[in-house]
């Protein structure tokens, strides 16, 4: 897998993290938020579980409390939907 490839792939899961997690309509509207959503983007792309990553989704299609423990972005998604 070429880096865009691997790029692409890892940006989807995350959204598709995100939304299953219900925090994609709880990131905050600032320039801190801003910086941690590029921080856990650099994340994502460094895990090495994406096939895990898109077997949980797929199980988890109509949603979830949290992210899996081995999601390097579990922590920073519940503090969104804490509105912390």
């Amino acid at each position: 897998m070429g880096y865009l490839d691997k790029m692409n792939t890892h940006a989807a899961l995350m959204g598709r993290m995100m939304e299953t997690v219900g925090a994609l309509d709880h990131i905050p509207n600032t320039f801190q938020a801003d910086m941690q959503l590029r921080k856990a983007a650099t994340r994502c792309l460094g895990c090495s579980r994406p096939g895990e990553c898109e077997t949980w989704l797929a199980e988890h299609e109509g949603g979830a409390d949290r992210a899996p423990g081995y999601c390097p972005n579990a922590d920073l998604f519940e503090e969104w939907k804490a509105g912390s």
